[in-house]
C-alpha cells in the first residue's frame, strides 16, 4: 500500500510557473514509476509526465514538452512537476500516479494520489 499526496496548486497568470509536489508513504522500499496525470472538466483524465523510479529516463506528453519537467528525490520520497509558460489549457485537477513497473502513458498505475487544482488565468 502507498499514499500519495500532492500539493503546490493554485492560481497562476497566464505564463507563470507553478511547482507541485507528491509525497509517498508506505511502501517506499519499492522500486515505483511516479507519474503525473490531469483532468480538465469535462474531459477525460490524461497522461502529463512520467520518470522512473532511480530518475534516469522521463516521458512527456506532447503539449507539455518543453514546458514541465518532472523530476523526484528518492530521499525525500517525493515527485515534482515544475510547471513554467503555464496557460489557460493546462487549468485542471492534476494528480500524481504510482505504478511497480516500467512508466506508462495509460491510466494503468497502481495508486492515485487526491488531486490538486491548478487555475490559469488568460
Amino acid at each position: 500500500q502507498v499514499q500519495l499526496v500532492e500539493s503546490g496548486g493554485g492560481l497562476v497568470q497566464d505564463g507563470g510557473s507553478l511547482r507541485l509536489s507528491c509525497t509517498a508513504s508506505g511502501r517506499t522500499y519499492s522500486r515505483y514509476t511516479m507519474a503525473w496525470f490531469r483532468q480538465a472538466p469535462g474531459k477525460e483524465r490524461e497522461f502529463v509526465a512520467a520518470i522512473s523510479w532511480r530518475g534516469f529516463s522521463t516521458s512527456y506528453a506532447d503539449s507539455v514538452k518543453g514546458r514541465f519537467t518532472i523530476s523526484r528525490d528518492n530521499a525525500k520520497n517525493t515527485v515534482y512537476l515544475q510547471m513554467n509558460s503555464l496557460k489557460p489549457e493546462d487549468t485542471a485537477v492534476y494528480y500524481c500516479a504510482a505504478r511497480a513497473a516500467l512508466p506508462t502513458t495509460t491510466l494503468q498505475y497502481d495508486y492515485w494520489g487526491q488531486g490538486t487544482q491548478v487555475t490559469v488565468c488568460s
